[in-house]
């Protein structure tokens, strides 16, 4: 019985053991094919899963970016948002000038012209480009930027562009004013500049490059610095202890790296262009240069009737394009309701008893200038720090408003910061408590347009994890993201910040932070809908308007 018993034992033991085994190999199993699964697929702009491989989508070894440990979230994520800017160029090899796109031999046509529009119907129109020669282009990948506009009313919206590959180019307008509407395409680059831009991005990203100043009692060194240098001698590592967001100078040849006194902008280098290239990137021939109507640039729109305006109005949702529109050189978000701070006492009535964060590059700057110009009460107090490069504060002690400003962390193209004054905005977010009274507005892309957008990426993704963790602990902290915006081009500019690059930088900021619970203040549609000419510092009636939208989320309508 004993011996029955026993064999009954091992029997089961032999069996849970066995039980054990397999689980651990499906397990493994599962995991392999999750992990295998997860770095081969991501979602496409139309929401489909494609794999990597089908799209060739390929990360850069910049930095040893391709080598960063990501969680299988984040890989999808970041394969997700390369996808999406994957540039369809055909590569045909080197291409005479005289075969480029000539945006004044290139034509648009009004495809749906009626006698009238009714406002909330939709226009398109149909952009047909040819070359110098004036024969067909038989592909895509120009870039171009579109607008209806009505200049007495003071009024504009921007298109949405679709590349058929083909030579054409469909544009959809949401027509959303009444009057005589105009219809306005430009070519920003052609497709062989682009395809340069594409190369420059991946191939010279150091194009721009940094230095820093080493100071000991009477002996001073300046280096090169970067988000990383080439070569082997020897590097300073200032990698953030925090973030990992990296930053290297080359070392000093007789002082250490804790002695590093400033940062600054070192330089553009030269010469990137062969002359071929360089005829692709010309001030009024093809840089931000018309295309005509081959026909009628205008319709008619008439009103809407009361009721289906306030149910155009109010079915909006969170994919609203256009997210808004000029009329009367106010802007008007199409999905809620902006107030207009025409009063000083409005802004100080909106910001009482709160603290607002300004973090980020020059545009959002801008808004510390503004509110300090336009409200008395707002005080700046004297930090002593570099001009147009901060920090800086400003007090309104009567009404308890506390209003800073701090510039990102590297790579920052400034003319000097301290090298103590470099913090990283993800940094700033960790040691604010938050609150009803607390306001943080963030606006970072313009210094990273020479880059390859992994750099970008990882560094939203860092302020991002900040973001929440700031909104899981004070839920009532408002905070705004500023969007890129475009800006004024000429044959240099577009080498290191042209539109094309800040497109790219302005869709990874929608897409990740979309459902995170911050506001969009959208300054890309804001320049590009205006009639004044695009800067990268907009003018004043442009940053007045960002501000009206930034304090309607801070102080909303009542409803």
């Amino acid at each position: 019985m004993w011996t029955n018993f026993f064999k009954l034992r091992l029997f089961c033991c032999l069996l849970a053991v066995l039980m054990v085994v397999v689980l651990v190999v499906n397990v493994t199993q599962v995991e392999y094919l999750d992990h295998e699964t997860v770095s081969a697929t991501f979602i496409d702009s139309s929401g489909q899963f494609v794999s990597s491989q089908v799209t060739g989508i390929s990360r850069n070894p910049y930095c040893g970016y391709d080598q960063q440990t990501l969680s299988s979230q984040e890989r999808m994520e970041e394969d997700s948002l390369l996808a999406a800017l994957h540039q369809q160029v055909p590569d045909v090899g080197p291409v005479p000038f005289v075969k480029s796109t000539d945006p004044s031999s290139s034509y648009f046509v009004i495809l749906n012209s009626a006698a009238f529009f009714k406002v909330g119907s939709q226009l398109e129109v149909l952009v047909h480009v040819q070359d110098f020669q004036r024969k067909p282009k038989k592909c895509g990948g120009d870039y171009l930027q579109a607008r209806i506009h009505s200049p007495k009313l003071q009024a504009g919206a921007v298109g949405r562009v679709v590349d058929y590959q083909n030579g054409f180019y469909k544009v959809f307008f949401t027509l959303l004013w009444p009057g005589k509407v105009k219809v306005s395409v430009s070519l920003v680059h052609p497709s062989e500049g682009i395809r340069v831009l594409q190369r420059l991005q991946e191939d010279k990203p150091d194009r721009v490059y940094f230095k820093s100043l080493f100071r000991s009692g009477r002996i001073s060194e300046t280096t090169e610095c970067n988000v990383c240098l080439p070569g082997n001698l020897p590097l300073c590592n200032f990698t953030d202890l925090y973030t990992g967001e990296p930053w290297f100078c080359f070392k000093p040849k007789k002082l250490p790296c804790s002695s590093r006194i400033t940062h600054f902008k070192g330089g553009y280098l030269k010469g990137l262009l062969t002359a071929a290239e360089s005829a692709f990137f010309q001030s009024g021939v093809n840089i931000k240069m018309p295309i005509n109507s081959s026909g009628p640039d205008w319709v008619t729109v008439i009103p809407r009737r009361i009721k289906e305006t306030n149910n155009l109005e109010l079915s909006q949702g969170s994919g609203t394009f256009p997210s808004g529109y000029y009329y009367k050189d106010q802007w008007r978000p199409r999905k809620f309701k902006m107030r207009q701070f025409n009063d000083p006492d409005n802004i100080t009535e909106c910001l009482q008893r709160k603290v607002v964060h300004l973090f980020g590059d020059s545009t959002i700057r801008q808004w510390f200038e503004y509110l300090t110009t336009f409200v008395p009460d707002l005080v700046e107090f004297n930090l002593g720090s570099p001009k147009n490069v901060g920090p800086f504060l400003a007090v309104d002690q009567k009404h308890n408003i506390l209003l800073k400003y701090r510039c990102h962390g590297p790579p920052i193209r400034f003319t000097t910061v301290f090298s103590n004054e470099l913090h990283y905005v993800a940094n700033e977010l960790n040691g604010i408590v938050g609150g009803k009274n607390t306001v943080v507005a963030i606006a970072v892309w313009s210094h990273f347009s020479t880059f390859p957008l992994e750099v970008y990426i990882r560094r939203l993704r860092n302020i991002r994890r900040a973001v929440v963790r700031l909104l899981d602990r004070s839920p009532k902290t408002v905070v705004v993201i500023r969007t890129a915006n475009a800006q004024e081009l000429g044959p240099e500019v577009s080498l290191f910040n042209s539109d094309w690059y800040n497109f790219q930088l302005d869709t990874i900021l929608r897409r990740m932070f979309s459902g995170v619970g911050v506001y969009l203040v959208d300054a890309w549609e804001m320049t590009l809908a205006h009639y004044l000419p695009h800067k990268l510092h907009p003018d004043e009636v442009i940053v007045k308007n960002q501000l009206d939208m930034f304090l309607s989320f801070v102080c909303p309508l009542e409803t």
